[in-house]
């Protein structure tokens, strides 16, 4: 029976340290990989397991109109297969679940490795609630639709004591702070988690008002946005 192997990334290219060891034992055991990004996994596996010969595995991309097909194929060699994210965990804010979901239909055994996730190290960071927590993805680009979602945002985290987490386009970082500060009330509690695992990781959590006060740049930088309750 065929073994799809869902393959953590690292989430910053230099925090390889932070996989566990069998996960290079599991890529060993895969001759076909689909990936979110071939340059950047080939250059991941590469860095773990440096007498990898790249070009003696199958790799297809994620996505593309001939992916399905090809997934379909592998399923029935026998061999294992392996999904790779271009950072964290398949199916967990990165693309794979679709793939994930026909390993299941087509009756494939499907082993999650442990990996780092970003949002789950946000939250364990944030001091916010984790036993009730919601992740929305993106938020709406458009602006009137973007601040009606962070005050929805903000009520939920309120009326429901729970937290909420969401993330950004790098580049839109910036813009995104400054509309949680001008929209969310000065006394909720708002969480950065930035570049986790990576040499400049920093998490903080105050409120509003305190972040008005001094404004990170978070330019090009991953983050993770958490919005809490009051104090």
């Amino acid at each position: 029976m065929t073994i799809v192997y869902l393959i953590p990334a690292p989430l910053h290219p230099e925090a390889t340290q932070v996989l566990p060891t069998y996960v290079m034992e599991a890529v060993k055991e895969c001759k076909v990989f689909f990936v979110e990004n071939e340059r950047t996994t080939r250059r991941y596996f590469k860095k773990c397991w440096k007498e990898m010969v790249i070009d003696e595995y199958s790799w297809h991309t994620i996505g593309e109109p001939a992916t399905t097909a090809a997934f379909l194929q592998s399923l029935q060699t026998n061999d294992a297969i392996g999904i790779v994210s271009e950072a964290g965990c398949p199916g967990v804010a990165d693309p794979g679940q679709e793939l994930i979901a026909l390993a299941h239909r087509h009756g494939a055994i499907v082993k999650p490795l442990v990996g780092p996730s970003s949002i789950l190290l946000a939250l364990m960071a944030s001091g916010g609630n984790g036993q009730q927590f919601h992740f929305y993805g993106y938020l709406p680009i458009e602006e009137k639709a973007r601040e009606k979602m962070i005050r929805q945002i903000e009520s939920a985290a309120k009326k429901e004591n729970t937290t909420q987490l969401f993330i950004e386009t790098p580049y839109r970082n910036n813009q995104l702070l400054a509309a949680l500060l001008q929209q969310l009330q000065p006394s909720t509690l708002l969480c950065l988690a930035v570049a986790l695992t990576g040499p400049a990781e920093w998490v903080r959590t105050q409120t509003v008002s305190e972040w008005k006060q001094q404004l990170p740049d978070l330019h090009k930088r991953p983050v993770i946005f958490l919005v809490l309750p009051d104090r």
